[in-house]
Formats: structure tokens, C-alpha cells, sequence
């Protein structure tokens, strides 16, 4: 133990001698700790984090590389090691030394870094700051033992520059340290994992960013810890006192073997991807972090209210403040400016209504469809039509979940997805052509999985349980007989009873697809939570409003399919038309939706349905009586359906609204604060509120005088990240 002990004080004190020690270990990065924080202006959020993690990841390559495998290569060439061999002492002191003057040389460092970046920058010193540490000293060790091996298997300064170098600068440049890993294509970003520094980037930013434990990244750990034991016992074996002693060719794999828990962790991500899936959701929620000023804007609140002019300041991924006339400079905030003069500033919208990865029209060919990529995409367009958060009520579960989980993690940009799995009805005829001309495993997989028919009330409860095991929303049940039983067979009221009486036992909320007066007071009389499409062929008695409106029950008219399933029917292709249609929905999916529109294979489907009664001008007097009662409305389009596409659709839903009679002030509060109320998420969205999540829309002009303005988006903003709508449906 002495031996140990007088070396590492030999060793400290030798270190900090040396000039090339105290640059690469303090200098150099503290040289790239300004640059980067400068360049990326990290006084505007949670920049500063990133400027941190790349920082400290180049400080433990240059301390392990450079630090330890130069330095050892530097001293036997020099014949420094010949004095240690004739002590007589064995080289496991030297190395066990090496490396813990590599730990007090830096961490003193990255404790100065930390201090620099909440001084200077405003970042919080981390609450685990001790899990922050240790995580370093596993990356210093493990990197100074790969220097080491380094330095065992060359034979000469001039090999060891050469090959300390190919190694640095690919674990530089490909890690995540220098260049941001969303910059990679997908299968770089798989090829990446293959690298130690790749895990040092993203288990520091979990730990920073996430607030993780050791044990959050014990992949990472484990195959840092298993490096730098394996490296420290090749470098004992291959150690070498004098320059004379030459190594084999062959006996430099053994760089494979140090290396080895890397390539079996990369070889296993690229096939689970887990660390991929963590890198991405980690890129997301350091874009989500940026603090931003949208100034000189018209602000609609959610709630009726409106701010003429004003001002909303984001700051990691929430509303910091809302300013009304007194309007702060961004430099005084630490914000990058957003200029929306002559624009309005609106929540995210929300669409109740949609049947996620029913097209709403057909493919030109149905072979390679997908219904989860598909949904994907269905996502990324309703946030690039400023759609932020959409219920998907009627849905494949296990397809919808996998959906959802890749969405809602950050890991894919897309609106926030709420789901209530397969629906509870009786399958009737409606929908019996269409499917027919879908693919055998689609028409299956659509016909199996997409509804739930209990036949006793004990076996509703029991599938409301399940459902609300497996992780779904809401409940969605359906009522409507439909024109004598064309469109459904009619849910028994019993059945229905169970399953709202499960529901609020398991604190779900329930809606109800109505087709007449009876489906609606049956619903009621259940004590359901929402009423679906109301009636587009009877007229609602007031009676009925009232009861909504004391029971709080919300009504969702989804006029947007009752106009579209005239149009179907008649053959009409005017809803294709639209800008926003255009700009969202895939090419290959209009195209084949016209066709087969003008094609004869389409007259029974459109005679199918053509069969469903409606009449719009009953349905927008419905509309306009609930609102005059009193009752909660929310906006749902039935995107899925025919002609009624994913993604663009609620704008031309609140058209319809103000078309007919709807103040344009009310229907946007039913697409914003109350469709949030109904999600049970307004705590986090739905309005424009200090401490809310940030998920906003900007639109060219004024929609409370022209509701047409909410087509003309110019930005959206989702929990802090300003959207690059052009990049959505590009991502891998």
C-alpha cells in the first residue's frame, strides 16, 4: 500500500508540472466550454445542459487518450519506466497510480465547469450532483484505461499519435460530444452505440437532463465499469518498461477485448435500439428547454379572453410569463425573440374525435400499408396543422399503445396522442363495403380488433377492467341503430350502464356515439361523460341540453363527417381540395382516393354510405341550441372516415361552426380549453396560463374576425420546441 500511495503523490505532483496537463485537462476545455456556450447562446435554457455534457465528455477523452495513453508511450520512449523496472516493482502500482491522477486532475474541473454554468449561465446545480460525479470518474477511469491499452500495443510516439487520434477524433465527432446525434441518419445513429463515448454523452444527459440514478444507466455503467477492469489487467499484461521491447502484430486485438462490452452493446442495439429510442427523446427535450419571447402578438387565451397586444416568455418547455402592453426587451429575459406583429397566438388545438390509422380515403396500393407507421404520420400532420393533442376513440390496442408511447415519449414529433382502444358496440353493416376492399390482414386485423361486444353487463365490467389495465384513456361505447340497423346493431342500455358504471369505478371518462333522441337519453341516463355526433337526423329536445348542461356533459357534433358523407356519396371530391388537405396528406393517399371515388368499385361503398341519414341544417341547429343551454362543447372531426383526412380537419370544423351560429370566440375556446378539460389535461394545456406547458399556435391575422385565418399557420410551438413543420414527415 505504500508503494501505491508514493506513487500517486509522485504521480499528482508530476501532473501538475506539466504544461500538456494542465491544457488538456483545464484549458482546452474550458476554451471549448465558452465557445460552445457563446455559440449556442446558452443563457436562453437548458442549452447550457448540452454545453455541459459535451464539455465534460471531451475532457474524459482528453484526459484518458491523451492524458494516459500519450503520457505512458511519452515515458517509456523516454526511458522513465526503465527507473521504475530496476526498483524492483510490478506495473499494476503505475497503472492503479495513472489513473487516479487522472481523477484528481479533472474532477476539480468539471466541479469549476458546473460552477461556471450556473455563474454565468443560470443552469441549477444538479440535485443529484453526487450520481453526476461518480458517473464521471466511471467515464475517466474506463477512458484512461482504453488510453493505456493504447499505449501498450504501440510501438513508437509516432504510432501512438496515429492511432490516439483515429480513435479521438471518432469518438469526437460520432458520440454526440461535438455534433448534435439528431444530425445523424438512423443508421449512423444505430452505428454510433458501438462507440463508449456514445453512452458517456447520453447517460450524462440523462442524469443532468432526467434527473436518472446510476441505475437508470446501468448498461452504460456496467460496460464502463467491465472496460476499465478488463483494460487494466491487458495493460499489465502487455506492460513494457523500455522502448526496446517491441509487440507483436497480433497481440494489438487485444484492443478488441477492452473494447469488447461495447460491441456487444452495440450489437444489441441494433437490435432493441433502447439507447437510440433514449438519445432521441433527450435531443427533444433539450429543444423543449429554450427559453423564447413571442412578442407584439394577439394573444387568445383559451378562455374568451383576449390580450391585444402582448407577449408569452417560454422557458423549459413551460409559460414563464404573459405580458399585456408592458412588453420586456429579450435580452433582459435571456430570450430569443419570436416577432408576431399582426399575428395571434392561440393554444395548440384539439381534435376529441379521430380514428387513428383509418386513412380516410384509400391507398393507391394497400400492400405496403402499415396501420402504426401510418399513425405516425397521421400524428406528425396533426401537429403540422397546429393540432397538438388529439383522442383517438376507436382503435387497435396494441398497435394505438405502441403509437402512442413513441409519440408521447418525445421519441417521434407528432400531437400528443389520448386513446380508448377498441370501442364497445355491435357490429352492423355500416363500413361492410369498405372494408371489403382492404387487404385480408388489414380487413382482419380492422375487424377483430377494432370493437368489443360484451354480452352480459359482468362481462362489460370485466373489459372495461382490462382495458383500463392495459393503459387506455377512456372508454368509447356506441349506441346508434342507425337507418334500421344498417350503420349498427344497437348496444343494449343495460350493457351500456355497466360500462360507464366501470368507468367511473376506474375514473375513466366515457363517450358515447349517438345516433337519435333515444341513444342520447339512454347516455344520459348511464351518466356518461360525452355525447358523440349528437343527432344528424333528429332535432335534440331542450330538455335534453339542459340535463348535458347540469351534468356537465360535453357534446362533440363532429360536423365536419356529417358534410363529408353527402359528399362521398354524391361522388363529390371538393374536400380534397382544400390548402391544407393538400400540404399534409400523403400524395399516394389523394390519388387513390380519387380514383376510387370516380371509379365504378366505389358505387356500393358509396351507396353504403349514402344509407346514413343526415341532414346538416338539423345538425347545426343542434349545435346552436346546445351552446345557447349551456352545454360544454369540444371539437371532434371523425378524421378516419371518408374524405375527412387526417390532421387539417378542425379548422374546417370551426368554418362549419361559425357557419352555423356559433360565436368564432366560442368555438375556439371548444377547440382549446374545453376539449383540454375533456382529456382531464388542462393542468398541462388547453389555455395560455403561467406555469402550463408551452404548446401554442401562431396564425397569420385574426380568426375571431376571420375564422378562415386559423388555415394560415405560421409557427406552432409543442411544450417548448418552436416545430419545423417541413421536418415532420421526414423523421426515421
Amino acid at each position: 500500500m505504500k508503494t501505491y500511495i508514493a506513487l500517486i503523490k509522485t504521480e499528482i505532483r508530476l501532473a501538475f508540472r506539466q504544461k500538456v496537463v494542465i491544457f488538456f485537462n483545464y484549458l482546452m476545455p474550458l476554451i471549448f466550454f465558452f465557445v460552445f456556450a457563446q455559440s449556442s447562446h446558452a443563457e436562453q435554457g437548458g442549452a447550457i445542459t448540452q454545453v455541459v455534457t459535451m464539455v465534460a465528455v471531451i475532457g474524459i477523452l482528453g484526459n484518458g487518450l491523451f492524458g494516459a495513453g500519450m503520457r505512458a508511450v511519452q515515458e517509456r520512449e523516454a526511458n522513465i519506466l526503465r527507473r521504475y523496472k530496476v526498483a524492483p516493482i510490478s506495473p499494476l502500482p503505475l497503472l492503479v497510480a495513472s489513473t487516479i491522477t487522472g481523477l484528481v486532475v479533472y474532477i476539480p474541473f468539471v466541479i469549476l465547469m458546473l460552477v461556471l454554468a450556473k455563474t454565468l449561465y443560470g443552469m441549477q446545480i444538479p440535485a443529484n450532483l453526487t450520481t453526476v460525479i461518480l458517473f464521471v470518474m466511471v467515464g475517466v477511469v474506463a477512458m484512461r484505461s482504453i488510453g493505456l491499452i493504447v499505449a501498450s500495443i504501440v510501438n513508437s510516439m509516432q504510432e501512438s499519435g496515429i492511432l490516439v487520434q483515429i480513435v479521438y477524433m471518432a469518438m469526437l465527432f460520432l458520440s454526440g460530444t461535438t455534433f448534435p446525434s439528431s444530425m445523424f441518419p438512423g443508421w449512423l445513429l444505430t452505428a454510433t452505440q458501438f462507440l463508449p463515448a456514445t453512452w458517456l454523452v447520453t447517460g450524462l444527459q440523462g442524469i443532468l437532463i432526467r434527473h436518472e440514478t446510476l441505475g437508470a444507466n446501468w448498461q452504460a455503467v456496467g460496460a464502463l465499469v467491465l472496460t476499465a477492469a478488463v483494460g487494466l489487467l491487458i495493460s499489465v499484461k502487455l506492460f513494457r518498461w523500455e522502448k526496446e521491447e517491441k509487440i507483436r502484430p497480433a497481440a494489438k486485438l487485444w484492443v478488441l477485448a477492452v473494447l469488447m462490452p461495447f460491441i456487444l452493446l452495440g450489437t444489441w442495439q441494433a437490435h432493441a435500439k433502447d439507447n437510440v429510442r433514449k438519445t432521441k427523446i433527450l435531443d427533444r427535450q433539450l429543444n423543449r428547454s429554450r427559453t423564447v419571447l413571442i412578442r407584439n402578438a394577439r394573444i387568445f387565451i383559451g378562455n374568451g379572453e383576449v390580450i391585444e397586444n402582448g407577449a408569452v416568455l417560454v422557458k423549459d418547455g413551460h409559460i414563464a410569463g404573459i405580458y399585456d402592453a408592458s412588453i420586456p426587451d429579450p435580452k433582459a429575459v435571456n430570450a430569443s425573440p419570436i416577432e408576431a406583429a399582426g399575428k395571434t397566438v392561440l393554444p395548440g388545438l384539439i381534435d376529441v374525435h379521430v380514428h387513428l390509422g383509418a386513412p380516410g380515403g384509400f391507398m393507391e396500393d394497400w400492400k405496403d400499408f402499415d396501420a402504426v407507421k401510418s399513425s405516425e404520420r397521421e400524428l406528425a400532420a396533426y401537429l403540422y396543422s397546429g393540432v397538438t393533442a388529439v383522442r383517438s376513440v376507436g382503435d387497435i390496442l396494441d398497435g394505438t399503445l405502441t403509437v402512442r408511447e413513441v409519440v408521447n415519449s418525445g421519441e417521434k414529433r407528432g400531437a400528443e396522442l389520448f386513446m380508448v382502444g377498441p370501442l364497445f358496440t355491435v357490429p352492423g353493416g355500416h363500413g361492410t363495403e369498405y372494408f371489403s376492399k382492404l387487404p385480408e390482414n388489414i380487413r382482419q386485423q380492422a375487424e377483430t380488433q377494432f370493437v368489443r361486444v360484451p354480452k352480459t353487463p359482468e362481462e362489460a365490467k370485466q373489459s372495461v377492467d382490462a382495458l383500463k389495465q392495459a393503459g387506455v384513456d377512456g372508454i368509447k361505447a356506441v349506441m346508434e341503430s342507425g337507418a334500421g340497423g344498417k350503420v349498427y346493431n344497437r348496444l343494449d342500455p343495460l350493457i351500456l350502464n355497466a360500462i360507464a358504471a366501470a368507468a367511473r369505478a376506474n375514473n375513466m371518462p366515457v363517450v358515447v356515439h349517438t345516433g337519435d333522441v333515444r341513444d342520447i337519453e339512454d347516455a344520459l341516463k348511464a351518466g356518461v361523460n360525452g355525447i358523440e355526433h349528437g343527432s344528424f337526423r333528429q332535432r335534440i329536445p331542450d330538455a335534453d341540453f339542459a340535463e348535458m348542461a347540469k351534468n356537465g356533459v360535453t357534446y362533440d357534433p363532429t360536423l365536419s363527417v356529417g358534410e363529408a358523407f353527402p359528399q362521398f356519396a354524391a361522388g363529390k371530391l371538393d374536400l380534397l381540395n382544400r390548402s391544407l388537405v393538400q400540404q399534409v396528406v400523403p400524395g399516394k393517399l389523394l390519388n387513390g382516393t380519387k380514383k376510387m371515388i370516380e371509379s365504378p368499385d366505389a358505387l356500393p361503398i358509396r351507396k353504403s354510405i349514402g344509407d346514413y341519414p343526415i341532414d346538416m341544417a338539423i345538425a347545426k341547429d343542434n349545435l346552436l341550441r346546445a351552446w345557447k343551454a349551456g352545454v360544454v362543447l369540444v371539437t371532434g372531426s371523425d378524421a378516419g372516415n371518408m374524405l375527412v383526412f387526417h390532421g387539417p380537419t378542425i379548422q374546417h370544423e370551426l368554418q362549419l361552426w361559425v357557419e352555423a351560429g356559433i360565436p368564432t370566440s366560442v368555438a375556439l375556446q371548444a377547440a382549446t380549453l374545453n376539449g383540454a378539460n375533456s382529456l382531464r389535461a388542462a393542468k398541462r394545456f388547453g389555455s395560455i396560463e403561467k406555469g402550463k406547458e408551452a404548446t401554442m399556435l401562431i396564425v397569420d391575422g385574426n380568426p375571431l374576425q376571420d375564422i378562415k385565418a386559423m388555415e394560415a399557420i405560421s409557427s406552432v410551438m409543442f411544450k417548448g420546441e418552436r416545430i419545423f413543420r417541413s421536418e415532420l414527415f421526414n423523421q426515421d
